[in-house]
């Protein structure tokens, strides 16, 4: 007679955030200078938005320039050299160029090479959809490690006649290091939610396949940023409440439990509005959109360094990250934060 055995999968290792870093340019511009351009008053500004200043890239830099060095501070804060990566993802919606892919820019100028890499464009929802993905590649490549850029450079496609985005966007970039933390800490769950029918909202409307560059196009303006500022409101009051809370229900955790809630950085009016109808009034908002503005990708990596680097986050906290944006698109995750392996 045969004895019965039985078998299981072995243990999956616990995934999470390592490391964090970004890097802002230098070029601070206040509200002043961009009611200036955009037409309406400073005070306008900061009432609408509740935005201060935010920061340019000089005319030498790109994308992948503001990349490697949130990159770069993120590998000195795991205490790894580059070539320790073998993930880097790069999530961004202004590319240095159609192609190659801005990720092997950033690998080149990081010395990366031993990572395999590529680049995400879910406009401000793609460095949650990108920490995702990083999650599920180290998960079953034990002892891995990948690096997670979230970079994005505005003040290139900005429309200053256009004073719904031209007061709200910049640049920056934030970057994550993603690997074996001690258990119970690490990415507890993620939820990514896609809605093409609601594309238009948010759009660059030349410079594809469907409407190729041309004389035409840039003296028409479709090479820059356009956004409907009621409908991306309405989007994003209406689902991501829901979608935070979908997440602590699967997870078994009220939302009320989370210590630390980091959000795309959109405008700190819908912030406010975002909170509340989340229930997340006990939670520590993190907020830099008063000093950095709206950068895109960059925003919740961004502020997670920020909240991270003040000692904000102790072992243990629950963190909430949320990016809402084009597509129209929402990814949440929720991390108990921790420390490595």
């Amino acid at each position: 007679m045969t004895a019965n055995r039985t078998s299981s999968a072995p243990a999956r290792p616990a995934i999470g955030i390592l490391s964090t870093g970004s890097y802002l340019p230098k070029d601070e511009v206040g509200n002043e200078e961009v009611a200036a351009r955009a037409g309406v008053t400073a005070e306008w500004i900061e009432r609408k938005t509740q935005i201060v200043s935010r920061r340019y890239a000089a005319p030498h830099e790109a994308t992948s320039d503001l990349a490697v060095r949130a990159g770069e501070r993120a590998l000195a804060q795991a205490g790894l050299t580059a070539d320790r990566i073998d993930y880097l993802i790069v999530s961004t919606s202004t590319g240095d160029f159609p192609q190659p892919p801005t990720s092997y820019l950033v690998q080149d100028g990081l010395g990366a090479y031993a990572a395999a890499c590529f680049d995400v464009n879910v406009v401000c929802s793609g460095f949650v959809y990108a920490l995702d993905l990083a999650h599920a590649l180290t998960e079953r490549r034990p002892g891995a490690h990948a690096l997670v850029i979230g970079a994005d450079l505005y003040s290139r496609i900005l429309d200053f006649g256009d004073r719904r985005t031209a007061v709200l966007f910049a640049d920056g970039a934030g970057a994550a290091v993603v690997g074996p933390v001690a258990e119970p800490y690490g990415i507890l769950g993620v939820d990514l939610t896609s809605r093409g029918d609601a594309h238009d909202l948010i759009r660059v409307e030349a410079g594809g396949s469907r409407n190729p560059a041309s004389a035409a196009t840039v003296a028409e303006g479709g090479h820059f940023f356009r956004m409907n500022g009621r409908g991306v409101r309405d989007f994003v009051t209406e689902h991501v409440p829901a979608a935070l809370r979908s997440l602590g229900d699967r997870l078994g955790v009220g939302l009320e439990q989370v210590d630390h809630f980091v959000p795309h950085q959109a405008n700190g009016v819908m912030l406010g509005e975002v909170v509340e109808l989340s229930g997340l009034s006990r939670a520590t908002t993190h907020r830099t959109l008063q000093r950095y503005g709206n950068v895109g990708s960059a925003s919740v990596p961004v502020a997670l360094d920020e909240a991270h680097r003040s000692g904000a986050l102790a072992p243990g906290d629950l963190v909430l990250l949320a990016g809402f944006g084009g597509g129209m698109s929402i990814g949440a995750a929720l991390l108990r934060w921790g420390v490595a392996a």
